[in-house]
């Protein structure tokens, strides 16, 4: 029966399309209730959708999506406290701040870069608050890591413990899983070149054999 009922929602799925790239087998649906928005996972962040990577994996729609709702800044340096370019003047899809402090501004993809590098040590890079930070990230469709920092090393693991390895394309087109790895080949595991947070099989993103780097969709 879970064969069947698999079967069934990979052939509702092929009926939908994508309301950001327009091409059809849209699985993701935007939870509220009146809406029938869809959308592929890799298409949600060019449609300033927002999905939450942890309880019931809730998925948002640009209109429906959470929003921070941040005081007025005290200072009025429009400053990302990552990066140190421009941030907007207000509160947006890209431009996030600290829940806690309300004085940190930050890009989206500065933010997300950051939670994946620095992982079970993620704090606000301004006033270093831990726990309401996490959950205002979480909330707002931040994906988190539960790894040591980046910049960190345990000398009893070593390097090969610490690389990532799985498949983290929307479909993974492998038989022996998103696990599975080979040294060559269509299923050779690429990761990101930025963050090196996340992984591809060669085959699955269809890179095809003359490209030799991958950049995941968060960076």
């Amino acid at each position: 029966f879970l064969a069947e009922d698999t079967r069934h929602i990979i052939r509702e799925a092929a009926k939908k399309s994508c309301f950001i790239c327009c091409k059809m087998g849209a699985t993701i649906t935007c939870c509220k209730m009146s809406c029938h928005r869809t959308f592929h996972l890799p298409c949600a962040p060019h449609g300033q959708c927002v999905t939450q990577y942890f309880g019931a994996y809730r998925s948002f729609c640009w209109e429906h999506r959470p929003q921070q709702a941040l005081q007025p800044r005290p200072s009025q340096d429009n400053t990302c406290s990552i990066c140190l370019d421009t941030v907007e003047d207000k509160i947006t899809y890209k431009t996030m701040g600290c829940p806690a402090c309300q004085d940190a501004r930050f890009h989206r993809h500065c933010i997300q870069r950051l939670a994946l590098h620095s992982g079970i040590a993620f704090q606000c890079p301004r006033c270093l608050n831990q726990e309401p930070f996490m959950m205002e990230m979480l909330t707002m469709g931040i994906r988190l890591s539960k790894r040591p920092p980046s910049w960190q090393s345990d000398p009893e693991l070593g390097p090969s413990h610490q690389r990532h390895g799985r498949c983290d394309a929307a479909t993974c087109l492998c038989p022996g899983g998103r696990e599975h790895a080979e040294a060559d080949g269509p299923w050779q595991l690429w990761l990101c070149s930025s963050c090196a947070a996340e992984g591809t099989h060669r085959q699955c993103p269809s890179l095809g054999s003359s490209k030799y780097t991958w950049e995941c969709n968060t960076c």
